[in-house]
Formats: C-alpha cells, structure tokens, sequence
C-alpha cells in the first residue's frame, strides 16, 4: 500500500481522506500495526485507482 501511495504522489492523509478512513488508521495499516478488512482494502484501492489484489500482491523483484 504504502509503494501504491508512494508511486502516485500522495501522503498518508491523501490516501485517508480519498479512502474515507482516518489518517492514523491508514499509517497503523502501513506499518503493519493493524490488519485491513476486504472492505478497507477495496476502499484503498478504489483511491489509489488500482485493483485490490495489488494492494495483497507480493512486489516483484
């Protein structure tokens, strides 16, 4: 999530407020505090403008 975020030039709160979810949530979800639901996850990746398996996707190396 956090490369998708990178990649497209937005901060945290950005994402958060594109998503609909709090700036602190979407930083505990980025540095694995807190696991996203499937709901969560196509909320980020409608935001983000991706499918959601990217955002579950290993990256490439």
């Amino acid at each position: 999530m956090r490369r998708l975020r990178y990649d497209r030039k937005l901060t945290q709160e950005d994402l958060a407020a594109r998503s609909g979810l709090s700036m602190r949530y979407v930083g505990s979800v980025e540095r694995g505090a807190v696991s996203a639901s499937v709901s969560v996850l196509g909320k980020v990746a409608e935001a983000l403008g991706v499918d959601p398996c990217d955002l579950i996707r290993l990256p490439k190396r």
